[in-house]
């Protein structure tokens, strides 16, 4: 499930969480419409805070290398579905789309949560500021980046059949931070094999869900 979440192409979206409810009782329910690259995390904290009441579903993460058609799918996602769903809520950061992605929320009434993207919200905002102005030249992880980095960086640039490419992407970086929504051991050392493999320094902090849990908690049943 998680695996089709982070290689979907567009316009094929993911309901990973199945509703075993009638059409009476879509009333109070909540639709959250997330990057690919979340579908985990969303996933845990519905099922640990016990939101049944939230449904999800998933554009490709790899929309991340265009941008531009991000808020074109949310939109599209929303009118298929705010039909049927008392609330909508969208798991995005502005992520690249310079404000077009706000746009398109101010035009339905869906919502999403603060902050330009998911390292600012997982990290939440003011402590992603200190730790940019602390070091800019600095490359993120996730979880899902860690699980996910042959396909998500090295193969989208040309890394395996180009490696001399590295020094022309990350001459100016000065280290990998990982981001760690979970203690999880074995992504711990993944996310370190992604910072040799770009010859930079490694540091790890842990984060947890940050701004993502009390986020999904707004759309609770009224």
């Amino acid at each position: 499930m998680f695996q089709e979440a982070a290689d979907m192409n567009a316009g094929e979206p993911l309901f990973p969480v199945d509703g075993d409810y009638g059409a009476d009782d879509e009333i109070g329910r909540v639709l959250v419409i997330a990057c690919g690259a979340l579908a985990r995390e969303i996933v845990a904290i519905r099922n640990m805070n016990g939101l049944d009441h939230i449904d999800l579903t998933c554009l490709p993460a790899k929309l991340h290398n265009s941008p531009e058609k991000i808020p074109g799918e949310v939109r599209r996602t929303i009118l298929a579905n705010r039909d049927a769903y008392s609330d909508i809520l969208v798991a995005y950061g502005d992520c690249g789309t310079g404000g077009l992605l706000d746009q398109v929320l101010e035009e339905t009434g869906a919502r999403r949560i603060a902050g330009a993207h998911c390292y600012a919200f997982f990290s939440e905002p003011e402590a992603f500021d200190r730790m940019e102005d602390d070091q800019l030249g600095t490359f993120y992880l996730t979880d899902f980046l860690a699980r996910h980095f042959q396909t998500m960086v090295i193969e989208p640039l040309g890394l395996d059949w180009h490696p001399q490419l590295r020094d022309m992407y990350f001459a100016h970086y000065t280290r990998v931070l990982y981001l760690a929504q979970t203690d999880d051991p074995a992504l711990e050392e993944a996310a370190r094999q992604a910072a040799e493999r770009l010859s930079l320094p490694f540091e790890m902090r842990r984060t947890g869900y940050g701004l993502l849990a009390p986020f999904l908690e707004t759309g609770a049943r009224t």
